[in-house]
């Protein structure tokens, strides 16, 4: 569950307090646990909840009304052959809050722009726009990597 509320944090200092309050809150709400589906899945739902709330209070998404960026850039696939998960999700959690927020609930919690609008308070043209940033800023990052991991 670490690596979920570290997923969904801005430092490993954040993602250990999302990571108790979250722990706090499954002890406090276990009876509330109705044996549908898997308890790992439920306990993943309070964290990612639990860090959703203190992003919420923390920050604040700009509205921006039916706007979708379309910033795409292409990545040469040779990129993925030396890049480990780990460098992956350190370039993920660079992303400014507001993007890394969208792109984890989007492209890694399966959430659609409608639930991630409802659940950020934000519009769905901002969550797509958001959405294509964080895109776009990764596949730089990801062109970025490349060209160091080829001169080296």
């Amino acid at each position: 569950m670490f690596a979920v509320c570290l997923q969904y944090s801005g430092d490993y200092e954040e993602a250990q307090d999302v990571l108790q309050e979250g722990f706090i809150r499954v002890f406090l709400n276990l009876h509330q646990f109705q044996k549908i589906g898997s308890f790992e899945g439920w306990i993943r739902r309070i964290m990612i909840n639990t860090a959703l709330e203190k992003y919420r209070d923390k920050y604040h998404l700009n509205r921006v009304e039916s706007q979708e960026e379309n910033l795409e850039v292409g990545v040469d696939n040779e990129i993925f052959e030396d890049l480990s998960a780990q460098d992956l999700l350190r370039m993920i959690r660079k992303l400014s809050p507001k993007y890394r927020m969208v792109f984890n609930l989007y492209a890694i919690e399966g959430y659609s722009h409608k639930e991630i609008s409802a659940l950020l308070n934000i519009s769905e043209g901002t969550s797509k726009s958001n959405l294509s940033r964080a895109r776009a800023i990764l596949q730089e990052k990801l062109k970025h990597y490349y060209k160091i991991t080829k001169v080296i």
